[in-house]
């Protein structure tokens, strides 16, 4: 009697097993089918996508975010495609994913602000490396920009990392952008001394200059007329790059010939 039972159901078995690939092992073979074909077509989409990019000369931090992210959907979609084919209800994973995506998303909302803002900067290019940047009251040069943060190398050699997110939400000064810079430089005289002759120095200097650049044109004159003198106003145009040093030396230059051409500055003693 034990036999009988136990041959009656591993034939119960059988018959189910017969049953459901009779049903569903062709969902299941055509599933596989479309897995592998999927798979091959996902790679192949892949290296297109890469020797587009590089001909588009996509910036060198996105290619890979772009690559990874469209490979990662197309196939989280293939295997959605394939349980669907299979007939395995996705509610549940639905669910769970949903709930995934809830947690991550608060917990990494101040990450994934800095990544959007990274991804903006990167397309729009407000500034890109070597452009010289004012941004949180930081002056320096951008040396990097990754899609989370903004590497600044200050003019003292000191390294600030700004997060994105501030990058692109708050007012950045590109003081390099278009290449050239404004010298404003503003002295004062009495009215003892010849504003010709304070031009014709002024003048020379600037001919003397290798910095200083011939367009747009100088501007020397009269800014302010005061009780005890008279103020001149000099408005040069340097090279953005470098515009510190240029100004220190033309600032220099400008003093000394001054004081040679015999021009009493305030604070001097006439001879």
């Amino acid at each position: 009697m034990k036999e009988i039972k136990v041959t009656d159901k591993a034939e119960s078995l059988y018959d189910k097993f017969y049953d459901w690939v009779i049903e569903k092992g062709p969902s299941v073979l055509l599933g596989i089918a479309v897995l592998i074909i999927g798979w091959w077509l996902i790679r192949v989409l892949s290296n297109w996508m890469e020797k587009r990019l590089q001909s588009k000369k996509v910036n060198s931090s996105l290619k890979p975010f772009f690559l990874s992210v469209t490979v990662v959907l197309l196939r989280v979609l293939l295997i959605f495609i394939i349980m669907q084919i299979m007939g395995i209800q996705l509610t549940i994973f639905a669910a769970l994913i949903g709930a995934i995506g809830v947690a991550a998303g608060l917990a990494l909302s101040g990450t994934m602000q800095n990544f959007a803002s990274g991804v903006l900067i990167l397309l729009l290019k407000p500034f890109k490396v070597s452009d010289n940047i004012i941004a949180q009251g930081q002056e320096g040069t951008v040396t990097s920009i990754q899609l989370f943060f903004t590497v600044v190398t200050l003019f003292d050699n000191r390294k600030v990392i700004i997060p994105n997110s501030k990058l692109s939400n708050e007012v950045i000064i590109n003081i390099s952008a278009i290449g050239s810079r404004r010298l404003d430089i503003e002295m004062k005289f009495n009215y003892g001394i010849d504003l010709h002759v304070i031009r014709r120095v002024i003048d020379e200097t600037i001919a003397e200059s290798k910095s200083i650049l011939k367009t747009p044109e100088k501007r020397i004159g009269i800014s302010v007329l005061e009780e005890s003198g008279y103020k001149v106003l000099i408005n040069v145009w340097l090279g953005a790059h470098g515009f510190t040093d240029a100004k220190l030396v033309f600032q220099e230059n400008l003093l000394e010939n001054l004081k040679t051409s015999g021009i009493v500055l305030p604070g001097m003693a006439a001879k």
